[in-house]
């Protein structure tokens, strides 16, 4: 009989969740609740929760007219916050969404990079006691990202490593980490993050759209919306000169009737408005100046100035090193924000660049020739979804192994401080 098992990736921005075996999540929904404003008054109970008065995802956003609820984000920065919140979010997700009985199905749940331990505890509290779950495996985001990674260059007919060794670079809504992994284990001390990812291109796409009067256009309250969709379906990763890149966009031809034709650099975003007309703007320089913050994080805050180049290099040299070659020549793109086009590209090109001129320097220093380090990054069609497919390829692992209901009875909490590590290629 097979065991039924669902894999819950929940993010900062959204939450990606379905049944385990399928290539990708059946479901892909804000990390929202709507609830009403003494939210502490409405309890989570298995029974009657069809009644329960709160909502999740894109439901949530249909009652923000209602002055008797308000939007909550239960997470942030990739760490739960709230849990009281959490729960009702993951109660909706088990009987509305997934529709699954909890006493026959087994639950992996993902968690970032240094998640506390007490987290942990308070998951498997909620999912044992709560939902009288049968089973829970709790993996790294990272973990997991790396795992789809090795099943897709495999599918791919390429020479792999099965010992689940990389470098994640794995940036969502919320945060941008940076991780080291060495045989399925993360390399602690090593991590990198800076607190700027898809929320914040976001952000400086719309002030970019308010400093050039395009607000004007269309209501000020579909301001995020639009900039979300000129994110996601024109933003791109420039070549590195960006004197070059605005030349493109400034190139402008006269036409027979003396209109000014602009450069196809330039692009037309057509949308219905909150207000159900339709509205139009020209998408341009923000095309490329959003996704930039890889590269220059100091557009989007002067606190921070070292680029995600610079936070591999350090993460990677940080490490042993005898894994360094090996966390060099597989890094793994992971999240929502990693989708842009040249970014695996771009970092590969400026990577090899700083360390082939360290190598260099370091020959003329000593007189010693140092083998070449290989970098290899690694995109994912379904990176969006990677660590989502990472739990969803481990449950078909044979060797897959999680905490059951039994153990929980009769160790308590403590069991999910430790989740056992399977490496794809036993």
């Amino acid at each position: 009989m097979e065991k039924k098992t669902v894999v819950i990736d929940n993010g900062t921005g959204f939450t990606k969740m379905g049944w385990a075996f399928n290539p990708e999540p059946t479901y892909d929904i804000p990390t929202v609740i709507s609830d009403r404003q003494n939210k502490g008054n409405v309890q989570v109970s298995k029974k009657e929760h069809s009644e329960l008065d709160f909502f999740i995802g894109k439901e949530a956003y249909t009652k923000n007219n209602d002055m008797n609820y308000q939007l909550f984000k239960p997470m942030s920065s990739g760490i739960v916050e709230d849990w009281d919140l959490m729960e009702k979010f993951w109660h909706r997700s088990i009987f509305d969404y997934l529709r699954c009985e909890p006493e026959d199905t087994t639950f992996i749940l993902t968690e970032p990079p240094l998640n506390p331990p007490e987290n942990r505890e308070n998951m498997a509290e909620i999912f044992f006691e709560t939902f009288n779950a049968e089973g829970l495996f709790i993996g790294v985001q990272a973990v997991m990202a790396l795992y789809s990674s090795y099943y897709f260059q495999k599918m791919q007919n390429q020479q792999v490593d099965a010992q689940l060794t990389g470098t994640v670079l794995d940036s969502g809504d919320g945060v941008t980490h940076i991780i080291p992994i060495s045989d399925g284990y993360v390399i602690g001390s090593c991590i990198k993050h800076i607190p700027l990812a898809g929320r914040d291109i976001t952000k400086f796409i719309s002030q970019m759209l308010k400093d050039r009067g395009e607000t004007k256009k269309f209501p000020i309250q579909d301001l995020e919306r639009v900039a979300v969709q000129i994110k996601e379906k024109y933003g791109y990763v420039s070549e590195g000169d960006l004197a070059a890149e605005f030349a493109k966009f400034d190139k402008k031809k006269e036409k027979k009737d003396g209109t000014i034709e602009l450069s196809k650099k330039y692009k037309k975003l057509d949308f219905t408005g909150h207000d159900n007309k339709q509205y139009s703007l020209d998408v341009g320089y923000e095309r490329f100046l959003g996704p930039e913050m890889f590269f220059h994080p100091e557009f989007l805050d002067s606190k921070y100035r070292l680029s995600i180049v610079d936070l591999l290099d350090n993460a990677i040299q940080g490490s042993p090193i005898d894994t360094r070659r090996n966390l060099y020549g597989n890094i793994v793109l992971s999240g929502g924000s990693t989708i842009f086009d040249n970014l695996g590209e771009r970092l590969e090109k400026e990577l090899n660049n700083k360390i082939n001129g360290r190598i260099e320097a370091y020959k003329l220093q000593s007189g010693i020739n140092v083998k070449p380090i290989e970098i290899k990054v690694t995109a994912n069609p379904f990176q969006r979804y990677a660590v989502w497919q990472g739990g969803s390829y481990l449950a078909a692992n044979d060797n897959f192994r999680y905490h059951t209901r039994q153990q929980y009875q009769e160790y308590g909490s403590a069991i999910a401080r430790i989740n056992p590590v399977v490496q794809p290629g036993m």
